[in-house]
């Protein structure tokens, strides 16, 4: 699996955090929220922490999805 990249984050003047992907708009958080990103964001991979949050990563089950008849050729 590869490791997620593209994404970026900008807290902006009252707390809330604006996270983009490939400069694209991928979520917003704010309150409680935002705070529990920024902390999860200094502890770890922040690439992963921001794709996790925006729910763009992988879920494990791609090889079994590959295998599926419907996408078999």
């Amino acid at each position: 699996m590869s490791r997620p990249s593209g994404f970026e984050y900008v807290v902006l003047g009252d707390g809330t955090v604006r996270i983009t992907h490939a400069g694209r708009a991928a979520g917003t958080l704010r309150g409680a929220r935002a705070q529990e990103f920024i902390e999860e964001v200094g502890l770890g991979d922040a690439q992963l922490v921001m794709a996790r949050w925006t729910g763009n990563y992988k879920h494990g089950n791609e090889r079994t999805a590959r295998n599926h008849p419907r996408n078999r050729r």
